[in-house]
């Protein structure tokens, strides 16, 4: 068991060797999207990188038809294991749209499992971002 201390220490100074380890400038929030972000998420259970679709219901359900129609393309050339999710609810009770690829059976308490998680967060964003850059004119239109 860890201290809400010794856990944020640990959380932080994950991010700090991930950064490291993965030099690059994410895309994350600057999609040029409006409601269109890029996620990393890491606790003690799982990690995950997501596409998320959250925006007024509108804009959201705008982006999301678009996504769906590129779900093909996205599962066969950059997320095969992609889990797409048009109603999703965040911790916060929040509904958002979101596809995301999980890598269970890590913990950010455990740092045993630190390198595995880092190049799974660095590989599925890359493929992320690639995707993005090759359909963000449809996205975006």
């Amino acid at each position: 068991m860890f201290s809400k201390e010794e856990s944020r220490k640990l959380r932080e100074e994950f991010w700090i060797a991930f950064g490291k380890s993965f030099p690059y400038k994410w895309t994350l929030y600057k999609t040029e999207v409006k409601g269109l972000s890029f996620k990393f998420h890491f606790d003690v259970k799982m990690a995950m990188v997501s596409i998320d679709v959250d925006s007024d219901f509108e804009q959201r359900i705008k982006v999301w038809d678009k996504l769906i129609a590129l779900k093909s393309i996205l599962i066969d050339e950059f997320l095969p294991e992609a889990i797409f999710e048009d109603f999703y609810i965040l911790k916060n009770q929040k509904e958002i749209s979101r596809i995301y690829v999980e890598l269970n059976n890590v913990s950010i308490h455990n740092k045993n499992t630190w390198r595995q998680t880092m190049e799974f967060l660095n590989n599925n964003m890359l493929q992320i971002e690639k995707f993005y850059l090759e359909y963000k004119d449809f996205i975006e239109s």
